[in-house]
């Protein structure tokens, strides 16, 4: 039998407070398994000069709304803080939420928001990723309660560091965002706990046996990450008025609504079973988390039939 797990990504822009704090409270209240928000400086759908909330203050302010659902961000920018000042804020976190933290991380992409503050982006995606892999390396340590001291040579200088008190968790999970072949994949393979990926089943079905790969190399399980799909979707009873919904929530970001995204089934828009079709798919290729992203205005419709109605048809798969 295949159990999906399902959590929830909040859009940060274009949002008002009280809205995205009573989005999530109802992700909470709905039994969602996981709760997770942006790491952006700006706006990254649309305008970027629209409101956005910063992440890490918002999951603090979560931990405290909320009482079940797991907490993280889809992904931690690793280029906008020090990565042990990364695990002191996610080991803070675990405290605040009784043991619900999850730490998010990827290479950081959107140029726009690391020019406007000043903060270095990097040569290229490929030295953002060697970053990455000898950030989430210290992270893991850190986490476990380890001693980090930097090598010579590195992008990091740490000495001797060590931090009290540990996590509630005994381990708290690293999820770590992206597709890239080379270096991301390798690094998921040596460190992380939850993988998230974004894409058709089909390229999600080619990935899978490049990570079995990197985890053979590793020494780890094939088994021994979490993989979770990126999905957008607006559920109603048919397409057309899923359609609707979803133009309007694109316009309310100050976004056009892209054709050919449409045409690849991302989000995907229609009736439930229509969703757990799509669901089964990615199943098929291993991927049996998904993690929706809902944008503002938040569509309740969707987020409660996803886990009443959706939710039971794949519980016998």
């Amino acid at each position: 039998m295949t159990k999906h797990t399902i959590g929830i990504n909040l859009w940060s822009q274009a949002a008002s407070w009280a809205d995205f704090l009573a989005a999530a409270k109802r992700v909470d209240e709905l039994g969602y398994a996981s709760l997770w928000t942006w790491d952006h400086l700006h706006a990254i759908v649309g305008d970027p000069q629209q409101a956005i909330f910063e992440g890490y203050v918002t999951l603090g302010a979560w931990a405290e709304a909320t009482r079940n659902v797991k907490l993280g961000l889809m992904v931690g920018a690793n280029t906008f803080r020090n990565p042990g000042l990364v695990v002191k804020s996610i080991a803070t976190l675990d405290h605040a939420s009784g043991g619900r933290a999850i730490l998010g991380i990827g290479g950081a992409w959107f140029e726009y928001e690391h020019t406007a503050h000043g903060i270095p982006f990097g040569r290229s995606a490929g030295e953002r990723l060697t970053w990455l892999d000898e950030s989430v390396a210290a992270m893991r340590t850190l986490l476990d309660g380890g001693t980090v001291t930097s090598e010579a040579g590195g992008r990091y200088d740490f000495k001797d560091l060590h931090h009290v008190p540990d996590p509630v968790q005994g381990h708290v999970p690293i999820m770590i965002g992206g597709t890239g072949r080379t270096k991301t994949m390798r690094t998921v393979a040596r460190y992380a706990d939850q993988w998230n990926a974004a894409g058709t089943p089909e390229l999600l079905g080619e990935l899978g046996p490049i990570l079995h790969g990197y985890l053979d190399e590793e020494g780890r399980p094939r088994n021994a990450i979490e993989r979770t799909t990126n999905l957008w979707m607006v559920i109603r009873d048919s397409e057309a008025d899923a359609r609707k919904i979803w133009d309007e929530t694109m316009a309310a970001n100050v976004k056009a609504v892209d054709e050919g995204m449409i045409a690849e089934q991302r989000p995907i828009l229609g009736p439930v079973e229509k969703v757990a079709a799509r669901l089964r798919e990615y199943a098929a290729v291993g991927f049996t988390s998904h993690i929706l992203e809902v944008p503002a205005p938040y569509d309740a419709e969707t987020l409660e039939r996803l886990i009443g109605e959706v939710v039971p048809l794949l519980a016998g798969d």
